[in-house]
């Protein structure tokens, strides 16, 4: 990605790039005939080391428990600001800073308190810390298995008390079980190394992951239902998306063994905490160990889990360590130093300011192509061994003339977004698909005449385990493709299926012979369901032959609806796409 940042004038910033971080010389504005170093404004306590670096770059102005007022009358003498989780950088405070603030960077890995679209109404990049606090968070998702399985905390406590209840407090042995992984990316695996050097078999669910990344560590990657089935213990590592939401629920829990453990460091709306006290109550799950709520601070008083004698509760200390919380300081700092050098930064969580011409001709073709990733990824079977191979055609008038970017960017925006924790944009998109192993490859096909940006866009995927094999094309491979009409995207090819469907909402999608009374029979199995209809086409390869049926739904059918769908006669499959994104 050949593209530079706004810089603020430091000299020759190739020279710094090559240059380690260690020996990074200042960093001025150059004016007719004054040099000044960049000004960063640090909002919440820094790690000492960080600071030290950027005091080496930088003129540090240090004022902590700040006012919105007061942030705001600070911000506009500075050209980066650096907080935590504490100070709110709203939209008020990029319009006091008019322009001047270059970047925010936030020492961690969450951005909710950064309003990222004023961020980048104000050509202000964000930064984050996302990876220095991976080994924390896995060791700590370790000490609670541990403390758990020996029912530590609560032998403590009894001691504390003076009493010395032996027999109350026997645990149980973690050599020899088996530990379900939910996600593998950096912290699930490092997890899973340590697991293993316990003792435990382990296997992980991650439909992204790659079969050699868990093959090298000895993990078996299986299903979601085989991860329920096997598991002692359960370490939940996986993101907070839409699609992870309760997932762990009473349907979950029911499938698990009985008299499991269940521990989380990760998000604490992966889990129903309700289906996770009723799973407790009746000793589906024996004992829980949670880091993470689904609202932080947790109100203590009353709150279902807290206080119970088999559930441990930390204050989401997954990253509360020394070595990390100095590990972030740095991270953010560099990722600091370079934007303001007008560096790219992986680390990047917006994009810049992209020129309002070009965005307006982008548009539905941006939309086009976040549909297409998020409908091709939608499409892996979970438990396949993941994919490595994106392919992404372009056919335009314009041929190699096309500045595909942005649309590649939004490609890997709708492939990686719904299955990572990272905010993917312009700015970082291929540095993310690099760090996920990802093999990009763009064609460019001229075809057609006229002022139009394309005509067609299609995005494949290197795999054919997919939830719907129709997806799956004569050269194995998940394929969609689609077109902008009128102003609106549509998904016009699924496998070898020809569809005319908008790149809008939840879609179920079905497989069947093509025979009488087919639509009917689902319009009506829905129906029972409660589940209303916004659309329905049909598409065939031959009279008698196979057909594609994608019906628009406004809400998730149940598990048993999906069940009698499958079971109408002459319906071979059916898949549902979860909400694909619609123009903005």
């Amino acid at each position: 990605m050949s593209m530079k940042l706004g810089s603020l004038g430091c000299p020759s910033a190739a020279r710094r790039l090559a240059g380690a971080r260690a020996s990074r010389r200042p960093c001025v504005q150059v004016s007719a005939a004054v040099y000044r170093r960049p000004i960063v404004l640090v909002a919440e306590p820094l790690g000492e080391a960080g600071m030290d670096l950027l005091a080496s770059s930088c003129e540090v102005q240090s004022a902590q428990g700040l006012s919105e007022a007061e942030l705001c009358a600070r911000v506009a003498s500075a050209d980066a600001l650096i907080v935590r989780s504490g100070t709110k950088v709203t939209r008020a405070v990029f319009e006091a800073s008019q322009g001047r603030l270059k970047v925010v960077g936030r020492a961690g890995v969450g951005v909710e308190n950064v309003d990222l679209a004023a961020a980048t109404e104000w050509g202000c990049l964000v930064v984050n810390a996302p990876t220095a606090n991976t080994v924390a968070a896995a060791e700590h998702g370790i000490a609670l298995l541990c403390a758990m399985a020996r029912n530590i905390p609560q032998a403590d406590a009894a001691v504390r008390a003076g009493r010395w209840d032996r027999q109350d407090h026997v645990g149980t042995s973690i050599a020899g079980k088996t530990l379900a992984v939910y996600g593998f990316g950096k912290v699930g695996s490092e997890v899973a190394r340590r697991a293993k050097g316990l003792g435990m078999a382990v296997v992980a669910c991650d439909p992204y992951a790659s079969q050699e990344k868990a093959q090298a560590q000895g993990v078996e990657l299986v299903t979601f239902d085989d991860a329920l089935a096997k598991a002692d213990f359960h370490s939940l590592h996986m993101p907070l998306t839409p699609g992870t939401k309760n997932i762990f629920s009473d349907a979950a829990f029911s499938r698990m063994k009985r008299g499991c453990r269940v521990i989380n460091v990760a998000r604490g709306g992966v889990i129903d905490e309700a289906a996770l006290v009723r799973a407790l109550d009746s000793r589906q799950v024996v004992q829980a160990a949670l880091d993470v709520f689904l609202e932080e601070p947790p109100h203590i008083e009353g709150h279902p889990l807290i206080g119970r004698p088999d559930v441990i509760c930390t204050p989401h200390l997954g990253a509360a360590t020394t070595e990390a919380q100095e590990g972030v300081a740095l991270e953010v700092v560099g990722a600091v130093i370079d934007a303001l050098a007008g560096l790219l930064s992986p680390n990047a969580v917006n994009a810049p300011l992209v020129p309002r011409e070009i965005l307006a001709e982008l548009q539905p073709y941006i939309v086009l192509a976040v549909g297409l990733g998020k409908a091709a990824v939608g499409l892996v079977k979970d438990g396949g061994g993941g994919f490595t191979d994106v392919s992404i055609t372009y056919t335009s008038p314009r041929g190699d003339d096309l500045d595909t970017r942005l649309l590649r960017a939004m490609v890997i925006k709708g492939v990686l977004e719904d299955i990572t924790v990272a905010k993917v944009n312009l700015v970082n998109a291929d540095l993310l698909a690099r760090t996920r192993g990802l093999k990009l490859t763009e064609v460019h096909v001229r075809a057609g005449e006229g002022p139009e940006v394309l005509t067609g866009m299609s995005v494949a995927l290197g795999t054919s385990h997919s939830t719907f094999s129709a997806a799956v094309d004569r050269t194995g491979r998940i394929y969609v493709e689609g077109k902008v009409f009128r102003g609106s995207p549509f998904l016009t090819k699924i496998g070898n299926f020809d569809v005319d469907l908008a790149v809008a909402g939840s879609v179920l999608l079905t497989r069947q012979r093509d025979q009488p009374g087919i639509v009917g029979s689902v319009g009506m199995a829905l129906a029972k369901d409660m589940v209303n209809i916004s659309f329905m086409t049909v598409s065939r390869t031959a009279k008698d032959g196979e057909a594609i049926m994608a019906i628009g739904i406004d809400s998730e059918p149940s598990a048993a609806t999906m069940g009698e769908i499958h079971r109408i006669p002459g319906v071979i499959e059916a898949t549902i796409f979860k909400e694909l994104p619609g123009p903005s």
